[in-house]
């Protein structure tokens, strides 16, 4: 198959500039992912072939346009593009393409997948989902699923969120922030689904996939590090016969712990704002991080103010499972931490699960989505961070301001929570 470089495989020559990066927008950026990692196997000397195939939906519900109009790049690529009848289908068709090794006649060395729908389409999938990730991805293959959730409920039924089925299914979850993240989380996510064998979801809201932004596409910006964990026997990849017991054990004993093996290694949630006496810690991601950037904004509270509050931010890349070993270096020396995130818990209550059982003069208090009075002692609508509709940073603001004015009357904060309450 003859190799074109990728900066010759531009989805638009007006994106093009000199030094390397694109102008592009989240959906654009989903379909440089599947470029940019036939270009990388091409590099490392292996013929794969990519697939992907969903049902489209706000907020990627350009998607597949844009796959139309890069259909001639993705064809010179090796890159099959089918959409799928349903979200299921689809689904199942995916499955498929990690099984090409299995029997004789494969004409490629592997197949690397996507998948994509909204949220109901996650959903009505859950059934393939939890097959498929049991039985495995291919080793040079894997498989990413984009889930594109609609939060504020504009352009569907009802509002979704999509983070608790992929985990009932046991599947990672990445968090992009911003279009930059979402290829790399992408690159990143395709080579965890290789070394773990599981499908891999990628969310997408809005405020990531139908924004723009200049992006780095350079081919090396990315470069995974593959820890050295215990493999099961027949390593933790897709095979036949594999008994529906034994996939289980594989999953739970192994795949999991690889997927937060390899979080730790990449470095994949990590502290972005420290303090040297920190007290106060967030821990955020996604839309959210950048929600609690322009919250911080809002509040006056820069580098050296973060300092003097003695404030710490933790942003994650990889939402579930929460990497434990990361989270309590986050934690230690903090009185208490605020966790921002958007819709129901998640981070929340993984987080309380790692840190319950550290004693109780080092554990800190942790509040979300309600403040102090806890989520169950009674019957309340007095939310801290609301689970209803999305977060604003203005929300977050005033939130923060609450929590920080627990340990730090300094500044202008009381004045800025005062404007913010009017």
């Amino acid at each position: 198959m003859k190799h074109t470089s990728l900066r010759e495989v531009t989805l638009d020559s007006k994106y093009d500039v000199a030094d390397g990066t694109v102008f592009i927008n989240g959906n654009q950026a989903l379909v440089r992912m599947l470029l940019l990692q036939q270009d990388r196997d091409a590099r490392l000397g292996l013929e794969t072939a990519g697939f992907v195939s969903g049902y489209r939906g706000s907020p990627i519900g350009g998607f597949d346009a844009e796959l139309w109009r890069a259909r001639s790049r993705l064809d010179q690529h090796g890159i099959r593009f089918q959409p799928g009848v349903n979200e299921e289908l689809a689904a199942t068709a995916v499955w498929g393409s990690q099984q090409t090794h299995i029997t004789a006649g494969a004409r490629y060395d592997r197949v690397f997948a996507m998948w994509y729908g909204k949220g109901p389409g996650v959903d009505r999938s859950m059934d393939v989902f939890k097959h498929s990730n049991a039985f495995g991805t291919s080793r040079y293959g894997g498989v990413l699923s984009v889930a594109g959730d609609d939060h504020a409920c504009k352009s569907s039924t009802l509002p979704h969120q999509s983070e608790h089925n992929f985990i009932a299914a046991s599947m990672p979850v990445l968090s992009p922030a911003n279009v930059q993240e979402v290829l790399d989380l992408g690159i990143y996510g395709w080579e965890l689904s290789r070394y773990s064998g599981c499908w891999v979801a990628l969310k997408a809201v809005a405020d990531t996939v139908e924004s723009a932004a200049i992006v780095d596409v350079d081919p090396h910006r990315v470069q995974p590090i593959i820890p050295d964990v215990p493999m099961p026997e027949g390593g933790m990849n897709i095979r036949w016969p594999d008994p529906p017991l034994d996939q289980e054990k594989r999953l739970f004993e192994h795949k999991v712990y690889a997927a937060l093996a390899y979080a730790r290694a990449n470095r994949l949630d990590r502290i972005v704002v420290d303090s040297p006496k920190a007290r106060l810690g967030i821990i955020t991601s996604g839309k959210s991080y950048l929600d609690v950037c322009q919250a911080l904004k809002i509040l006056g509270i820069d580098d050296a103010l973060a300092q003097q509050i003695g404030l710490r931010v933790y942003k994650v890349g990889m939402i579930w499972p929460l990497e434990a070993e990361g989270v309590r270096q986050f934690a230690e020396g903090l009185e208490e931490i605020v966790v921002v995130e958007e819709k129901r818990h998640m981070i929340e209550y993984q987080l309380k699960e790692e840190l319950y059982n550290w004693r109780e003069d080092v554990r800190p208090a942790i509040v979300g989505k309600f403040d102090d009075k806890g989520e169950w002692a009674r019957p309340h609508t007095d939310w801290l961070l609301p689970a209803i509709g999305e977060l604003t940073p203005a929300q977050i603001a005033r939130a923060l301001a609450r929590r920080i004015l627990r340990v730090y009357q300094g500044g202008e904060l009381q004045v800025r929570l005062a404007v913010l309450e009017a």
